[in-house]
């Protein structure tokens, strides 16, 4: 089955009430708010590289009220165990059994704070569950709630005494992207409302956790061209053969840019991807999966330019060729 017209503007009509209700918490911050709510409704994850005090925690939370979902925050300190965020067994006297007590990690939305300052040990506590939905403990398989997204943020400016997160995790998440500092004007308007803390702040819920699922699927059936695979696998190969990667991007990149693409149609109200949606959205999917030579590095090449770069040497299909 593939999407029509009609249920393309009646997902545009949701998304855009979304991100509408999120803009009265996270002000003048329209895109990435619009980029968060791709990647829920694309069923994956959230990575932010951001300065602290830039409003996170307050993403993560409007999204789980906007949905009428739950969240959990987890500080990442260096002393976290894997049971502190997956949950232990403990042994109950009375029934002479082990009891599985759930952690924080299930929640509809998981704010991950911090993420590079727990020990790779712990990071690695996350892969089977953002990949798979899923906790295994003791043999017995738990699964999480849907949705689900984890949101995960790490400070870019003081590194020490963090542990930088492996190739293998940080493909895990289906996009990265920061939040950054507000602009004057909503610079303002938050100053004005200084006697409202953050937490204090409920949104009233736009649609519900099941809607989520269902709109999620829906994006599924959006309808992608030949050429826009073509055009995507060309992108692909233009970062594994470029000089100043040494690691390009991954099957499971490719195949994330042509999910969060169709659900970025669907939110402009379309039912088929063209090649602006791939455009929009290579740098947030697939810069933080490439490896740089070292040297390029030191040159100061960056993965975002390399991605501009092949980008700019890789002709997209025509619109009537992927209509």
């Amino acid at each position: 089955m593939t999407m029509t017209a009609e249920q393309a503007a009646q997902f545009a009509d949701v998304f855009d009430r979304l991100v509408t209700g999120v803009e009265q918490v996270l002000l003048g911050k329209h895109h990435v708010i619009r980029m968060s709510f791709t990647a829920l409704l694309s069923g994956g994850h959230l990575l932010l590289e951001d300065v602290p005090g830039t409003g996170k925690t307050s993403l993560a939370r409007a999204i789980a009220q906007s949905v009428r979902g739950t969240s959990n925050r987890v500080q990442f300190t260096p002393d976290l165990l894997p049971g502190d965020i997956t949950g232990v067994s403990i042994y109950d006297q009375r029934s002479g059994a082990f009891e599985f007590h759930r952690g924080p990690i299930f929640a509809n939305i998981v704010l991950a704070d911090e993420i590079n300052r727990a020990s790779p040990k712990t990071q690695a506590a996350l892969l089977e569950v953002m990949e798979e939905g899923q906790i295994t403990a003791d043999g017995v398989t738990h699964p999480v709630a849907a949705p689900f997204m984890v949101i995960a943020t790490q400070n870019p400016i003081e590194q020490a005494g963090t542990y930088r997160l492996p190739e293998a995790q940080l493909d895990r998440f289906i996009m990265k992207a920061s939040i950054g500092y507000p602009d004057h004007a909503s610079t303002v308007r938050i100053l004005e409302g200084a006697g409202h803390r953050a937490h204090e702040i409920t949104l009233p819920p736009v649609v519900s956790a099941q809607t989520v699922v269902e709109l999620a699927a829906l994006a599924r059936t959006v309808f992608v061209d030949a050429t826009i695979n073509d055009y995507v696998a060309r992108l692909i190969d233009g970062t594994r053969t470029s000089s100043e990667v040494r690691l390009g991007v991954s099957v499971r990149g490719a195949l994330a840019l042509i999910r969060t693409a169709k659900t970025l149609a669907a939110a402009n109200g379309r039912h088929y991807v063209v090649p602006d949606d791939i455009k929009e959205l290579a740098d947030a999917v697939l810069a933080h999966r490439l490896v740089l030579d070292p040297e390029a590095e030191f040159d100061g090449v960056t993965a975002s330019s390399v991605i501009a770069r092949v980008l700019m040497e890789t002709p997209p299909p025509s619109d009537r060729q992927a209509a």
